[in-house]
């Protein structure tokens, strides 16, 4: 009895992809992220998983802005808003006046209920003024 070897890769292969076609099913696309119709569950993990890996660092960001300053300057800008507040209240009683900070010049103008603000910036010298039309001092 002499077996043919080749009839019998034949067999075995003919068998084995029987055996795939077979037990392969239909593949089904199933989406995680929740952008794209996947579970909304999964949006916090994978937003911490992106954020984990994340290794871009802003070359310009330095930290929180208000807390790299100085107490100093943290102070000047308060007593200049306080200086700025007073100076608009003023204008209620019938005051003018200007303010002078390092960057900016402020001139308030109360002419006859027409307020005239005008701001300059030191630095470029640009000028925004900004009127107030119906301005009565006298009922505030």
């Amino acid at each position: 009895m002499k077996r043919n070897i080749r009839r019998d890769i034949l067999f075995v292969t003919t068998l084995l992809s029987f055996n795939t076609i077979t037990t392969s099913g239909e593949l089904v696309y199933q989406p995680i992220n929740p952008n794209f119709g996947g579970n909304p569950l999964n949006g916090s993990y994978l937003l911490n998983s992106a954020q984990a890996q994340n290794t871009y660092t802003d070359p310009d960001a330095t930290g929180s802005a208000f807390s790299q300053r100085s107490a100093l300057d943290r102070f000047t800008d308060s007593l200049e808003s306080r200086l700025l507040n007073q100076l608009l209240t003023d204008v209620g009683d019938g005051n003018e006046g200007t303010l002078v900070t390092d960057d900016f010049v402020v001139d308030i103008i109360d002419d006859s209920g027409n307020l005239f603000v005008r701001v300059e910036d030191k630095v470029t010298g640009e000028t925004t003024e900004i009127q107030v039309n119906g301005l009565n001092p006298a009922n505030p």
